[in-house]
């Protein structure tokens, strides 16, 4: 498995108009090939928001990363200094401590 963590702060948007945007958006999600799971992030008195990805493999992760929410995410003039960090999974305790397994459907 592999995680990826998109960061970003918020420009121009107020947040509620964000969250209502995310809520309707969330179910694009569902169709991203090898996604797992997807959970929305935020801090308010930080002005981060952004995503948490866990994806099956690295080849779904680069595939995420060149279709069209990404480019979406990544272009948004709404959303500034976007970051990306990514991370593989350490399975055997993860699984273990309850990590999900299984793709979103």
């Amino acid at each position: 498995m592999k995680i990826l963590i998109i960061n970003f702060n918020l420009k121009g948007l107020e947040v509620d108009a964000f969250k209502a945007q995310a809520h309707i958006d969330a179910m694009d999600f569902r169709g991203v090939e090898g996604l797992i799971s997807k959970y929305f992030i935020g801090d308010e008195n930080e002005n981060v928001y952004g995503g948490v990805y866990i994806f099956k493999d690295e080849e779904s992760l680069e595939k995420y990363k060149k279709g069209p929410i990404f480019e979406f995410l990544s272009t948004n003039e709404f959303f500034d200094n976007f970051t990306t960090k990514e991370h593989g999974v350490i399975d055997g305790p993860s699984i273990i401590a309850g990590a999900k397994t299984e793709t979103i459907s």
